[in-house]
């Protein structure tokens, strides 16, 4: 029986009695004889009944007052649960009845069931969790009416937005991680978090993401050398031969009057370093008429090895694009090998164009029907020590600062873009250092600088809060989705 139905019968009951009420007053006042006493007992019967009848209710509207504020919660931290990946759509059910058991409590309330429904969010709809509940009192009063229980019901519905997620992660592969235990925490981190957010998503595409292991370069993969993203300038001019063997470089080959022929752009194992100012702080698109524009492919060295060619040890591992192939991207996480030196910014950057529709990365097409989170997870263990440019740095911190300035550009820019349907930053940044070196290095300014804000920024001491931390950054992104 629905809560309407039985407070239409109190209602009526409760008018009944009144009329009874009014006629036996009427024949009261009208009386002459007989036992007074008498008759004004048998007119407090209706009088007490009546006055009863507002008791029970108000019993019943206080127990379905307080189910309606446990299913409240209850529908909130089902849904919470389920958008954190804690629990899948078929436990919430039962993970309700869990909820819902330890907050309600009154005690007047009998047959007490609840039921969960969940219905997944398209591109026209939000997702729902939708609790139900039921139960009913004992009357004390009412049954001399004929009601012996008063019931009642009550529901909550928890939406969360068609809300869908694109995360890329920049990761510090260089030399110095492969101290005190860090790079075995990033790849376990790194790892989990893909576990964590791959567990929100219901249908292909609701998560995406990127990985990018950074040093000095990155490896964008020897397959690409037949692209026209890529600027050859510099690669040919350090890789080929002179017509005589006398001369070994490009410049002192031409200047003798002699050719100087290119390897074969096949050879190239897959690095790419800074591009061109002020291209290198930008997302402008390659563009093969302005040279500039293009990413300039690199030979770099790592003791001996060819920096990004497969197979070496230890190669960087080529960047993974926005994916939701969890399997490849956690077997290429778990590949980081620690090599080379610190080019925060180049790892930034190839972060932020993964996450663009456009080439080089070419990022899967945004539904219009949907709202995104865009983030950005930036960890280096150091401050920058050397880019395309040997004046910005060599290799030691010192001469870290003109690297570091062009970071803070980059970052300018890209807290810059808005999100066109609410205004906002469309990038949230989190930045991470890990500080484990005896004595520490300084507190990084420039990736305090680049978070969001200062609650995006964490500095750690330790391998272990690799870890803790990147699940605090998941749990943060996946409130995100949870619109009530």
């Amino acid at each position: 029986m629905s809560a309407e139905t039985d407070i239409r019968g109190a209602v009526m009951a409760g008018a009944s009695i009144i009329r009874r009420f009014r006629r036996a007053a009427r024949r009261f006042a009208g009386a002459d004889q007989g036992n007074i006493a008498v008759i004004f007992a048998i007119a407090c019967v209706p009088l007490i009944s009546f006055v009863g009848a507002a008791i029970d209710y108000s019993r019943a509207t206080a127990a379905r007052s307080s189910m309606q504020s446990a299913l409240d919660s209850t529908a909130l931290m089902v849904s919470k649960d389920l958008t954190s990946g804690l629990i899948t759509a078929s436990q919430i059910n039962a993970k309700a009845q869990a909820y819902f058991t330890a907050l309600y409590t009154n005690t007047d309330a009998n047959s007490v069931s609840i039921s969960a429904t969940y219905a997944a969010g398209s591109s026209s709809s939000s997702s729902t969790v939708q609790v139900t509940g039921s139960g009913s009192i004992t009357t004390d009063f009412m049954k001399v009416a004929g009601f012996p229980t008063l019931g009642f019901n009550a529901s909550s519905t928890a939406t969360w937005g068609n809300v869908r997620m694109r995360v890329a992660m920049a990761l510090d592969n260089t030399g110095s991680m492969g101290q005190d235990g860090k790079i075995g925490a990033l790849r376990t981190a790194a790892s989990n978090l893909v576990d964590q957010l791959s567990a929100l998503a219901k249908t292909q595409g609701d998560v995406y993401i990127s990985v990018v292991p950074f040093a000095k370069d990155v490896n964008v993969g020897s397959s690409n050398y037949t692209q026209n993203w890529i600027d050859w300038t510099d690669w040919d001019a350090a890789n080929g031969k002179c017509s005589s063997n006398w001369y070994s470089t490009q410049s002192s080959c031409v200047a003798a009057g002699k050719t100087w022929t290119p390897n074969n752009h096949n050879t190239w194992t897959g690095c790419v370093t800074d591009r061109t100012q002020n291209y290198d702080v930008l997302s402008t698109p390659p563009a093969t008429a302005t040279v500039a524009t293009l990413f300039p492919a690199d030979e770099y060295y790592e003791n001996g090895e060819h920096y990004c060619k497969p197979g070496n040890t230890p190669p960087l591992q080529q960047i993974a694009p926005l994916s939701y192939d969890w399997t490849s991207l956690k077997t290429m996480i778990n590949a980081m090998q620690p090599t080379g030196g610190t080019n925060q910014p180049i790892g930034m950057a190839w972060a932020w164009q993964t996450l663009l529709q456009q080439s080089p990365m070419n990022a899967p097409a945004e539904d219009p029907n949907y709202n995104y989170v865009h983030a950005i997870i930036l960890l280096s263990d150091g401050l920058n020590t050397e880019d395309r440019w040997p004046a910005y740095g060599d290799g030691s911190q010192q001469f870290g600062g003109q690297i570091d300035a062009r970071q803070k550009l980059l970052c300018d820019n890209i807290k810059a873009v808005r999100d066109p349907k609410t205004g906002k930053p469309l990038y949230t940044i989190y930045t991470i250092q890990v500080n484990t070196g005896t004595p520490a290095d300084p507190t990084s300014s420039v990736l305090q600088y680049c978070a969001s804000d200062s609650s995006k920024f964490f500095l750690l001491y330790s391998a272990t809060q690799v870890i803790t931390t990147f699940n605090t950054i998941g749990t943060q992104l996946s409130q995100l989705r949870v619109a009530q």
